[in-house]
């Protein structure tokens, strides 16, 4: 039997930010049976790669901390592919610049291995625009180059022709150039480039640990000492520079730097991590939530097979819809089985649920809480009428409870439940170390795994989260964090995702006291 043959793709990831990758990369990663990535890659484009594939972290930091030297890397990549493997290569910006991608398909090609090269937005053009500085401009010039400003130790003399770079070339882009920014600074200038050229230096661009300073070629180095700016970061020397005052877009975002500690469940995380970091925050995703099926369906089949026979079907949340109909089609049946009672939901994220099964709910109370949804529910009347509520396991019960109260046969089936996951140990040291600014929480359950899972007694809760803002989604939810001591500072008027995300950016944009 032939052996199958294997193939490397070298894939650039871009500058940091991971939607900055291509099409293209992040389709492959999805392919890879092995993936080879480099310290500047972000770790977040690896939810991309399939759990059976083989991750090497291979990275590398200025100095000698290097994980793997370039000739072992080189020869992971052989190995892997002579073994039939589809491998990734996944390599910071662009691998062919300054990324010794080339010398990585030299040895490839030397062997005989297939190869694939995939361009990747380039770290030099990414810091300059997230700075607001445009690498080239009619008014101020037509040139760029890029120089490395770390060169290969081994050479016995510069290979950069200062004299020519100097005053030849209207924008300039050093990668790696931190270290050596003193000795970069005093050569154009001593080749004839004026002292008080701008320069912009720019440390981890496009994400939300980015930051950068402006000084002059004169004055750079100290500003960066000052500053405490250190690699990973670009520097950019010309008058486009200037314009930064301007053109200073990525930095002026209303949670830029702002630290968040996102609770939710991890499947539900993504649309409340993606709204913040679309802001400018820095995402930390600490799920005290987990949900899983309930230990039988029997409730549910049941209530199923007689639904004809309910007046109304109730769903408190998008997780009771998702469940609820995963469960509908495992039985081979579709929302035409619904047929019969009128369905009423607990707010608009929930008749969004409903809407992408292609139901329309009938009632949508005005207050988006179980208080709200009782009283619209009891305004239509409901003695005599039997009710269906598929929901978590545990949940409140004041909803069947007034609703039994007000003559009706509520029946409760659960569709899933919430246990709770480890802590992680990330949470707890980030929180430790004074990294988090604000912690969301969407639901009374967050509130209370999240305590339980640091184990802390209140002063000790206290004294740990001194000084980080608390945002709840709703007064629920509030109410239950007030209950465990804690001080809500961001709470919206309207309980849904975008709206608990505009109150925190409204919250963080007011002046300081």
């Amino acid at each position: 039997m032939e052996k199958p043959k294997g193939k490397v793709y070298l894939i650039g990831a871009g500058p940091g930010d991971p939607e900055l990758i291509t099409v293209k990369g992040r389709r492959l990663l999805g392919r890879a049976q092995v993936v080879v990535y480099d310290y500047l890659a972000n770790k977040k484009l690896l939810a991309h790669v399939p759990e059976s594939a083989e991750l090497i972290y291979a990275g590398k930091k200025g100095g000698s901390q290097h994980t793997h030297s370039q000739t072992e890397i080189n020869q992971m990549l052989v190995d892997h592919a002579l073994a039939g493997k589809i491998v990734v290569r996944l390599k910071g910006g662009d691998p062919f610049i300054f990324g010794r991608g080339g010398e990585e398909i030299e040895e490839l090609a030397s062997y005989g291995v297939a190869f694939e090269v995939v361009p990747g937005v380039t770290s030099a053009t990414a810091a300059a625009t997230y700075a607001g500085v445009p690498i080239t401009h009619r008014r101020f010039t037509s040139s760029v180059a890029f120089v490395t400003g770390h060169e290969d130790p081994d050479k016995k003399e510069s290979r950069i022709a200062w004299d020519k770079l100097a005053t030849g070339v209207g924008t300039i882009v050093f990668y790696m150039g931190i270290k050596n920014l003193p000795h970069i600074a005093e050569n154009l200038i001593l080749n004839g480039r004026d002292p008080q050229t701008p320069v912009a230096v720019v440390r981890w661009a496009s994400t939300p640990q980015q930051r950068s300073v402006v000084g002059t070629l004169a004055d750079i180095a100290e500003v960066v000492k000052e500053a405490g700016i250190t690699p990973p970061a670009l520097v950019v020397v010309g008058e486009v520079v200037g314009l930064r005052d301007v053109i200073n877009w990525y930095e002026q975002r209303p949670l830029f730097s702002k630290r968040v500690l996102v609770t939710r469940s991890r499947d539900q995380a993504s649309e409340l991590v993606e709204q913040l970091e679309d802001l400018g925050a820095s995402c930390l995703e600490g799920a005290t939530i987990a949900l899983a099926e309930p230990e039988s369906w029997q409730p549910l089949d049941r209530a199923l097979a007689e639904i004809a026979t309910y007046q109304w079907l109730l769903f408190t949340s998008p997780n009771a819809i998702r469940f609820f109909f995963k469960r509908l089609a495992d039985l081979g049946l579709d929302s035409r089985s619904l047929k019969g009672p009128k369905i009423a939901v607990v707010g608009t994220a929930t008749a969004e649920s409903l809407m992408a099964h292609g139901v329309r709910a009938d009632l949508l109370p005005d207050q988006f809480t179980a208080e709200g949804l009782t009283a619209a529910l009891l305004a239509q009347g409901v003695a005599g009428q039997k009710i269906l509520l598929p929901r978590a396991l545990k949940a409140r019960d004041l909803l069947p409870a007034s609703l039994g109260q007000a003559g009706a046969t509520v029946e409760i089936v659960p569709v899933y439940r919430n246990v709770r996951p480890p802590m992680e140990a990330e949470i707890r040291q980030a929180l430790e170390r004074r990294e988090i600014d604000l912690i969301t929480f969407t639901s009374s359950s967050t509130v209370t795994n999240f305590i339980e899972l640091l184990g802390l007694g209140e002063a000790e809760l206290h004294g740990l989260l001194a000084g980080v803002k608390i945002a709840a989604i709703g007064p629920i939810t509030a109410a239950t964090a007030a209950q465990a001591g804690l001080v809500v500072d961001i709470q919206p008027e309207i309980h849904t995702i975008p709206a608990l995300v505009a109150a925190i950016a409204e919250y963080f944009a007011r002046p300081a006291p």
